[in-house]
């Protein structure tokens, strides 16, 4: 059967793709730039289709042949994301239909009371993106689950963090809100089972797991599993919604544009009511998976550095990119640039493997405070900070989030290019280079540049400009350093 799935560099998407090439299927991914998907283990054995949901002249040709047809993209975290969803949903529901795709399988969360004023816009905005592809005469089911657990998630790393770092918290109520999480596992057996279901199978349905628990208990739980101490809670009701998101924004990886929607959707209970999909598809070999088993799962996959995907690898992927430029005169205007040379007593291979080792565990090789306290302030003004680290210790792909910086190029053995994503007064590329020699030497070649924006723009890279020295100079001293040890 041949399969399209939209959000192929998402966190679901990118571990639907091998689980149905295991199951047989053929797959064709979207994707705005099919160099997102050009490292991932897969990619040699599916088809790539360059796409914009939001560009309807886009999609016919992505959805040309496709008999299932995966939807699982959102923008939450942008502004406007209601918008944003409602047209994209718009768009593929009729190029779908105008396909003649059979079927459409959409993963949503849980379904907000209609007459409910309180209910956050992230929840609306789901079902309303669930009720436009049943709406557009393709047979649709509609996968409705609350909190994904599961290592790299943003739910997870949510419950992770505020859990490790916190021994003692003053919560918000809704930590005694009821929720039915569901493993990772589970979610991917449901969405590879949907592509067999009959042609006349056009509903919601709720998956839950097993155990339904408060999120002060899901902590404490996670705890236990963990090996930590049991952990204090101090309930205060004066918390609101939007005080708790900032408080999650700076104490775990993910921002504040990303914790609001999903701190505003824990105000509601999200229990599943109905285990209908169990009448198609029988539940998973050996049963749901457990609270404590998939924590457990999730941990030791973080452990032995084996996170297929990460929330942080979509999240922030579609904000405006401009490739390098390679002349200071590339913008019409002014590019700052700094660049750094040394020699190197070392292989390139020992060179390459410090290079695309930087960042998260390993730091930035210089000057530790000035790179923290960078990313405290682009916390504390709603950016991303320093803490979404990388998905694997030593190996980088393509599209991938690190630190307060995305992989926008990589060439394996030669060259790491990083775009910023912190808050800036303009756009920036920091780029690491090998370079070997006609004679055989080695040498590191290290170049930030900055384009700035307006007078702010300019104003920024003065004031930074007598830190160079430090941070980039000692970053390239380091690195060297680092590989001829």
């Amino acid at each position: 059967m041949r399969c399209l799935v939209t959000g192929a560099t998402g966190y679901i998407g990118g571990r639907l793709v091998p689980r149905l090439l295991a199951a047989g299927h053929d797959v064709r991914c979207l994707a705005r730039r099919a160099a997102r998907l050009r490292d991932v283990p897969w990619s040699g054995q599916v088809e790539i289709a360059e796409g914009d949901l939001s560009r309807a002249e886009t999609l016919p040709e992505a959805l040309a042949g496709v008999e299932v047809a995966y939807y699982l993209v959102h923008s939450l975290g942008q502004a406007g994301f209601e918008a944003t969803d409602r047209q994209a949903a718009t768009n593929f529901a009729t190029a779908a239909r105008a396909a003649g795709v059979r079927r459409i399988v959409y993963l949503g969360g849980p379904e907000p009371a209609a007459d409910d004023p309180t209910t956050s816009p992230h929840l609306r905005s789901r079902s309303e993106v669930g009720r436009i592809l049943r709406e557009s005469g393709v047979p649709t089911v509609v996968l409705r689950a609350a909190v994904i657990i599961g290592s790299g998630s943003a739910s997870f790393e949510m419950l992770r963090y505020l859990t490790e770092r916190l021994p003692v918290m003053v919560t918000p109520r809704w930590v005694t809100n009821r929720i039915q999480p569901i493993a990772v596992r589970d979610v991917l057996y449901y969405l590879v089972g949907c592509a067999d279901l009959p042609e006349e199978v056009d509903r919601g349905f709720d998956i839950a797991g097993p155990d339904v628990l408060t999120f002060g208990e899901m902590m404490q739980r996670y705890a236990r599993v963990a090996g930590l101490p049991r952990r204090l809670l101090l309930p205060v009701r004066p918390l609101t919604p939007t005080l708790s998101s900032y408080w999650v924004g700076l104490v775990t990886p993910v921002p504040n544009s990303l914790a609001r929607p999903l701190v505003a959707s824990l105000i509601h209970e999200a229990v599943a009511h109905e285990h209908d999909i169990a009448g198609y598809l029988p539940d998973p070999p050996g049963g749901l998976t457990g609270f404590d088993e998939a924590v457990a799962l999730a941990l030791a996959k973080v452990r032995d550095a084996q996170v297929e995907t990460r929330w942080s690898t979509a999240a922030g992927s579609n904000a405006p990119a401009e490739p390098l430029p390679s002349d200071p005169d590339w913008s019409g205007g002014t590019a700052y640039t700094d660049i750094r040379e040394r020699a190197v007593e070392a292989s390139p291979e020992a060179l390459w493997r410090v290079i695309e080792g930087v960042g998260g565990e390993h730091g930035w090789y210089s000057f530790p405070l000035a790179w923290t306290v960078r990313g405290w302030l682009d916390k504390l003004v709603g950016g991303v900070g320093l803490r979404r680290g990388r998905r694997h210790p030593h190996q980088l792909r393509v599209g991938e989030a690190l630190d307060f910086w995305r992989v926008e190029e990589i060439v394996p053995g030669e060259m790491l290019r990083l775009r910023a994503e912190m808050r800036l007064p303009g756009r920036a590329w920091l780029e690491l280079r090998v370079q070997r020699g006609e004679d055989g030497a080695v040498r590191y070649r290290q170049r930030a540049v900055f384009l700035p924006h307006g007078l702010a723009g300019h104003a920024y890279w003065a004031a930074v400009a007598p830190f160079h020295a430090v941070v980039f100079g000692g970053m390239a001293r380091n690195i060297t350093a680092r590989a001829e040890g």
